[in-house]
């Protein structure tokens, strides 16, 4: 005789004996509880996205010298002033109270090296409240300085120059500074020549290389600079 199978049996028991519990909530809690195992698990949250490096229009205004290359011992690219003071700065608190005296808004560093690693260029460019203000922080950068004399520049109006010689607190070498300073609108402009030598010989600070890329650089900001 063919045997019924269980699941009919206990179909017809229900349904002779009208039990409660076998088509009650009993039943409806399983099947629900079945497919919520079943169901496939949510996407897992994806990763915010990487934020951009920040821009800045100082950077399209920047004149370097050709033949150099960038410098990784000193960052290059825009900087704030939380980031000037922290990474660029040699007397961050002084520097500070000038930028903030200047309503200093952002900035660009440029910093380039020769290929034989011993002269580097910097150009710095900030973004103040105003003309005056840029000046006021030029004067500000300037009195930190120490310069033994002065250079012209043709064609770049009331231009800060200086330049010096003297030791770099390596043994047997010597540092030659050149650098120019000017303002044009509210932007103030630094740029920096720096080489190295023995102290034994004749090294002198690279004036012709500031007064190029100073008449360089002021074209460029008074052509472009918005």
């Amino acid at each position: 005789m063919r045997r019924t199978a269980p699941g009919v049996a206990v179909l017809v028991v229900c349904a002779v004996l009208a039990l409660p519990g076998c088509a009650g909530g009993d039943a409806g809690a399983v099947t629900a509880e079945a497919g919520s195992n079943n169901a496939a698990a949510p996407p897992a949250p994806s990763a915010p996205p990487t934020p951009a490096a920040p821009k800045s229009a100082l950077a399209g205004l920047i004149v370097v010298p050709g033949g150099y290359g960038a410098d990784g011992r000193e960052p290059s690219g825009p900087f704030t002033l939380p980031s000037f003071v922290a990474t660029i700065s040699g007397v961050p608190a002084e520097d500070r109270a000038l930028l903030l005296n200047a309503s200093f808004t952002d900035g660009y560093q440029a910093v380039r090296v020769s290929p034989d690693r011993q002269k580097q260029y910097t150009i710095r460019l900030f973004r103040t409240g105003s003309k005056r203000k840029a000046q006021d922080l030029r004067t500000g950068f300037w009195s930190q300085e120490t310069f033994t004399a002065k250079f012209s520049v043709a064609g770049v109006p009331d231009i800060r120059t200086g330049r010096r010689v003297g030791p770099n607190g390596v043994p047997d070498e010597a540092e030659a500074v050149a650098q120019a300073s000017f303002v044009t609108g509210n932007l103030l402009a630094q740029i920096t020549v720096r080489q190295t030598g023995p102290i034994t010989g004749n090294l002198q600070p690279d004036t012709t290389l500031v007064s190029t890329l100073a008449k360089q650089q002021y074209k460029r900001l008074t052509t472009k600079s918005g």
